[in-house]
This record gives structure tokens, C-alpha cells and sequence, in this order.
């Protein structure tokens, strides 16, 4: 193969790379403050096509996700602590108030196990997130404590997408799979915590 040719080739599998985990980065830090973006898709998506790529694409893939989701947490704590209740109810954040009390006491408990989980809980992370601006939880406490959760939310989700890599021969395919797998198991995770709560009011 000629070298030039070669050299050619890495710098354009870079710039795709570059511009795919930009886009990645903006995409969670938006689905994180606007809900209705499957931002766990878009890591698995990644990470599927960065498997048959370059292996530090996937290393970077995980690395945007968490910055992404991070950040997006951030913003909407930070519009939830000085817009309040009021503001969250005007954005359709909160529904269920009745709810926060309980979130609120595991927050004062266990602020880093509870973020924790409720990143990896379909429908959990917003609740959290709410609670804790509402409770005035330090800002410290926050930022420290949210950061192992959106990383750990990453690994997972990339963990996901490269199992729907390793699997199929084709990018694309790799791709498709690891989207409806992300799908099958939040739908799958979402009804189970459905149940829960419908037994427990009953």
C-alpha cells in the first residue's frame, strides 16, 4: 500500500471520529435535559460502530458519553435549583411530587449510591436529579457524586453497543442491533418497575 495513501486514510477515519464523538457529546448533553432524546441509544450506536473501527474510538466513545451525560445533569440541576418547583413544573419535569419524598431521604442517606442507580433505572435519573436540587444538596456533594454515575451509565451503555458489534460482521449491523437492544431492555426495565409500583399501591 502506498504510505501517502495510508496516512490519507488515518486522517480521515480520525476526523469521522473526531466529529462522531462531538456529535455523540452534543447529543447526550441535550437528551439529558431534553428526555425525549435516547441518549442511551446514541452511546450504544457509538460504541457498536467504534468496534469495527479503532479500539480507541470505543475508549472515547465511553469518555463522551459520561462528559455528555455529565454535563447535561448539570445544567438541569442548575436550572432546578434557581428556578425551583415552578419552573420545573413548567418544563414537565415534575409529575410526581409524592415521589421526591422518598428520593429526598436516600439522597440525605446516600447521595452517591443513589445517583448511581438511578442512572441505570429507565425513568429514574430525573426524579433524583430533582429531588436533589429541591433538597438543596451542596454543590460539591454533586458534583462529585454525579460524576462515577453518568460514567458508569456510559460503560454500560457502550458495553451494550459493543456486544451488538462483536456480533454481526457489518458496521451497520452491529449498529441496528446494539439501538434495539438498548430499547429491549429499557422497555423490559421500565415495565418491571410499572409492576412494582402498581403492586405497591395496590
Amino acid at each position: 500500500m502506498d504510505p501517502l495513501s495510508a496516512v490519507g486514510t488515518t486522517d480521515v477515519t480520525s476526523s469521522v471520529g473526531v466529529t462522531a464523538l462531538a456529535a455523540l457529546f452534543a447529543t447526550v448533553t441535550l437528551g439529558a435535559i431534553v428526555p425525549i432524546v435516547p441518549t442511551g441509544a446514541a452511546v450504544s450506536a457509538s460504541a457498536a460502530y467504534a468496534w469495527h473501527h479503532e479500539p480507541i474510538l470505543l475508549v472515547l466513545t465511553v469518555v463522551a458519553g459520561a462528559a455528555g451525560a455529565y454535563v447535561g445533569d448539570l445544567g438541569m440541576y442548575a436550572v432546578c435549583r434557581v428556578g425551583g418547583r415552578a419552573l420545573a413544573r413548567r418544563l414537565r419535569w415534575l409529575r410526581d411530587e409524592d415521589h421526591l419524598v422518598a428520593v429526598e431521604e436516600r439522597l440525605r442517606a446516600n447521595p452517591i449510591r443513589t445517583l448511581l442507580v438511578s442512572r441505570l433505572i429507565p425513568g429514574g435519573r430525573i426524579p433524583v436529579l430533582l429531588a436533589a436540587a429541591f433538597l438543596g444538596l451542596d454543590w460539591r456533594t454533586f458534583l462529585v457524586a454525579n460524576a462515577p454515575a453518568c460514567l458508569l451509565w456510559s460503560v454500560v451503555y457502550a458495553a451494550i453497543g459493543t456486544l451488538g458489534g462483536s456480533i454481526f460482521p457489518e458496521p451497520w449491523q452491529g449498529v441496528l442491533a446494539a439501538v434495539v437492544l438498548v430499547l429491549v431492555i429499557t422497555q423490559g426495565l421500565d415495565l418491571v418497575s410499572k409492576r412494582k409500583a402498581a403492586a405497591k399501591k395496590a
